[in-house]
């Protein structure tokens, strides 16, 4: 695998009230044949995440067609799961609908947030989306105490399989808790109910504090996963901690292994993705295969994109 850099599609910049900074998270649609939609995450000026999305030309992500004038789904009400904070994390086309599975932010006290994962369909191709309930898909529960966040949602046949991410607890770091978290893997036969395994699919080592956001695919047979991953300390200021891209294979899509070092694509030596690359989505035009990701800040730096090298 290697990846030929393109550079930055689109960065807010006080866009408007609610999309002042941040495109994170990008999820990519093809609306038809030329078009493809990008999802995002971005930030009203009090810091919270809305989703929205821009147009972008198929063969030239860089050409930005349109960018949408206002959120797609609506905060929670106080005390909601998403109260906070809504960001896209993947988008499921099925008989007519698209599911969006999303991230819903909450502010805590003895630790800084809470993330669990929420569900919202849309019959506009896209355009609004009703959230099914008030509640989440994925909140804690018995075996699973922290939080649940960044859905990968696949179909296959009659079998829907996700890969989420799973905190594990909270580590205090110099004085500021931060979180350590793997992939794990959940089921269901509707995209609505879903059972956890509590198959652990990709997991953390003593070089690797978390393991976020996958994006699984299908390629000759062979699951492949990209995701991001980065060190427990120090990780938002120090660029040899901070996010960067993995990779990993599995037969089955449960039994995975780790092959970070044939991801493909580094942070470059300057610029908006020098000290960060997370949060990627791949997407697939007329046979080359475009990767979508972030750079610096979470998301601050705005959209980029890479375009698979086929030599």
């Amino acid at each position: 695998m290697k990846w030929i850099k393109k550079g930055v599609i689109f960065a807010p910049d006080n866009n408007y009230d609610w999309m002042a900074s941040h495109a994170s998270v990008p999820v990519v649609d093809q609306v038809f044949a030329g078009l493809l939609r990008i999802y995002f995450g971005t930030r009203d000026r009090e810091g919270r995440s809305q989703t929205s999305y821009i147009e972008v030309e198929a063969s030239r992500p860089d050409n930005v067609l349109y960018i949408h004038d206002k959120p797609v789904i609506s905060l929670g009400r106080p005390g909601a799961f998403d109260d906070n904070g809504i960001m896209p994390s993947w988008i499921v086309n099925q008989e007519n609908r698209q599911y969006l599975y999303y991230i819903g932010w909450s502010r805590q006290v003895t630790v800084p947030y809470h993330l669990a994962i929420g569900l919202a369909i849309s019959e506009d191709r896209g355009q609004t989306f009703r959230k099914i309930s008030e509640g989440p898909l994925f909140d804690r529960s018995p075996d699973q105490p922290f939080f649940s966040t960044a859905p990968c949602v696949m179909l296959e046949g009659d079998s829907w399989r996700m890969w989420y991410v799973s905190c594990t607890g909270w580590a205090n770091i110099n004085g500021r808790v931060e979180p350590r978290y793997h992939v794990k893997y959940a089921e269901s036969h509707d995209g609505i109910s879903w059972l956890r395994t509590g198959r652990v699919c990709v997991d953390y080592d003593e070089r690797t504090g978390a393991i976020g956001r996958p994006c699984v695919y299908r390629e000759d047979g062979v699951y492949k996963m990209l995701y991001s991953y980065r060190g427990i300390r120090d990780y938002r200021t120090d660029p040899t901690q901070s996010y960067r891209l993995g990779f990993a294979e599995s037969t089955d899509g449960l039994v995975w292994t780790r092959r970070d070092e044939e991801v493909g694509i580094e942070r470059s030596a300057s610029g908006w993705d020098s000290e960060m690359m997370e949060y990627c989505s791949l997407y697939q035009h007329d046979g080359p295969s475009y990767l979508f990701y972030n750079g610096n800040g979470f998301g601050q730096t705005g959209i980029g994109y890479a375009l698979q090298d086929a030599r």
